[in-house]
């Protein structure tokens, strides 16, 4: 069920990205089918009976694997790092278009 609803997620932001004409929405449903991606590889990855590795005295049998969480928190920090990016650019192209609209802008610079 858990992996219906993040799936679903990843379709809002799909759907979200080729319907809407706001640049900045399409910012928006980036982030949301990109958290929903990332959401997808937390559910697959999670094992029951595995323990964070935390050293202490108490031995609590298999350990989870940390490549997973390394992948997703990088995965995390290239996902920011371009969505800053694309807001820039955005606020770049505002400057000089009054409108986000994609039809407005491509109407405004095709000779």
């Amino acid at each position: 069920m858990l992996e219906a609803f993040v799936f679903a997620t990843i379709l809002l932001g799909f759907f979200g990205i080729i319907f809407k004409k706001n640049l900045v929405m399409k910012i928006i449903a980036m982030d949301i089918m990109s958290t929903g991606v990332i959401a997808y590889y937390v559910v697959i990855a999670a094992r029951e009976g595995l323990f964070t590795p935390i050293f202490g005295d108490v031995q609590m049998g298999a350990y989870a694997d940390p490549v997973p969480q390394a992948v997703i928190l990088t995965a995390i920090v290239i996902g920011l790092s371009i969505q800053a990016l694309m807001l820039v650019g955005v606020m770049k192209l505002a400057r000089d278009n009054p409108t986000l609209e994609t039809n407005e802008i491509e109407r405004g610079n095709t000779p």
